[in-house]
């Protein structure tokens, strides 16, 4: 696809890419505490309000926890905001998480994915954001640099619509991401804040009687989330529950109009399909792998063998339909887990997956791979050695297990 408006090529990592979308993004307020992998996202973005390339107030909290709250309140008066954190940081934040969404505040957060403790581990897996699975936030990962940069612009459209009003998390892999160097083409600051627009509120009832913004104002007093019990809590949620829904077909509208504008797409904005029309074997990943992966499948091809991915962009809300329009006729799918879930007889992409899958009157065969944990290093030529095993499930018709760790020493 290609773009009529003007843009520029940029060198930067992860989390220089994340720091500039938000610097164009319009942003009121950001709210962060400094841990690795995610230190430069900030510490970079301070530099921009140092030099006064932006109007954003930047506060540095003493704790990730609360980064989250200053977030949430910003987001609570009606400022547009953002926040960013990995694994530990992440993990003390996880009050909170339930807060913002529980408010409907559209806080944007980028995660540069580690590893979380014990041992203490610095390096990228998935272990900190799946474990925030369940929190009501909106997740997206990303393959590169430049899917970084593109995402953090469209969270702010999807966050704040208020269809969904609940926040966005996007996700790079530490390390192999958030650090490494890379050619990222950027749009014009008035490109990027006309594609946002300004953030519009809904109106609501006040006690008073007064239909307003819902915003905390003092001139017009309300509350957001202090008590429901037995007899409005479950409704709360369940409100919840339709802005993910109504999610599903934002994030591939905000998807589509980005690409119209800029040029690059990514599958639909749920899903990227990769070779798998014809695919007899495919894998399931998340995030950066997915680079890697596309390389393998062209080199299958080549031999003749029939492989396909399928890279899972959105995480929440599950794009069901996406996955089993994509899946139901390939034989044998094997998905790639960065993370664990102990006790859970497998991981949490595979878990989620196979149960899209169960329900189709043809469904493939589905194995789990959990691999890179704590960031340890996945070749090529391992991967092309799982694709081998899908080839001898396919054909058996059977798994012999279901569950495998790859690339440990045991």
């Amino acid at each position: 696809m290609k773009s009529d408006v003007k843009q520029e090529t940029l060198a930067l990592n992860g989390d220089e890419a994340v720091a500039y979308a938000v610097k164009q993004s319009d942003v009121d307020v950001v709210a962060a505490y400094p841990i690795t992998p995610q230190t430069i996202m900030v510490e970079k973005f301070s530099e921009y309000v140092a030099n006064g390339e932006v109007e954003t107030e930047f506060v540095c909290t003493e704790s990730e926890h609360s980064a989250m709250a200053a977030s949430i309140s910003a987001s609570a008066t009606g400022a547009r905001a953002f926040t960013a954190t990995a694994s530990a940081g992440l993990a003390l934040m996880h009050e909170m998480l339930f807060v913002a969404s529980g408010c409907r505040t559209p806080v944007v957060m980028a995660v540069a994915n580690r590893a979380l403790s014990a041992p203490l581990n610095i390096h990228g897996d998935h272990s900190d954001t799946m474990a925030e699975r369940d929190s009501g936030w909106v997740q997206i990962y990303v393959e590169n640099a430049q899917e970084a940069y593109d995402s953090v612009i469209q969270a702010f459209r999807i966050a704040e619509h208020t269809s969904v009003l609940l926040p966005v998390l996007v996700g790079l892999d530490g390390f192999t991401l958030s650090h490494t160097l890379e050619n990222v083409t950027a749009l014009s600051d008035a490109d990027v804040k006309e594609f946002i627009g300004e953030r519009k509120l809904i109106n609501v009832l006040t006690h008073e009687g007064k239909s307003v913004p819902f915003k905390l104002d003092p001139d017009n007093p309300m509350t957001m989330g202090p008590i429901a019990l037995q007899n409005y809590y479950f409704e709360f949620k369940r409100q919840q529950e339709e802005g993910m829904k109504n999610a599903l077909a934002l994030i591939r509208q905000v998807h589509d109009e980005y690409a119209k504008l800029s040029g690059r797409s990514y599958g639909n904005g749920l899903v990227e399909k990769y070779q798998l029309d014809d695919a007899e074997i495919a894998v399931v990943c998340v995030g950066s792998t997915a680079g890697t992966m596309k390389t393998v499948v062209d080199e299958l091809r080549a031999e003749g063998v029939k492989a396909g991915l399928l890279k899972l962009r959105t995480f929440r809300p599950f794009p069901v339909e996406e996955i089993q329009n994509a899946l139901g006729k390939v034989h044998a799918v094997g998905i790639m887990d960065k993370s664990m879930s102990f006790g859970g007889n497998g991981g949490a992409v595979f878990h989620e997956v196979r149960h899209a899958l169960y329900d189709l009157a043809e469904r493939p065969l589905v194995v789990d791979y959990i691999y890179g944990l704590g960031g340890r290093d996945y070749n090529p030529k391992e991967f092309k050695k799982i694709f081998n095993e899908l080839r001898q499930i396919a054909h058996s018709k059977r798994v012999h297990k279901l569950v495998n760790f790859t690339g440990l020493r045991e």
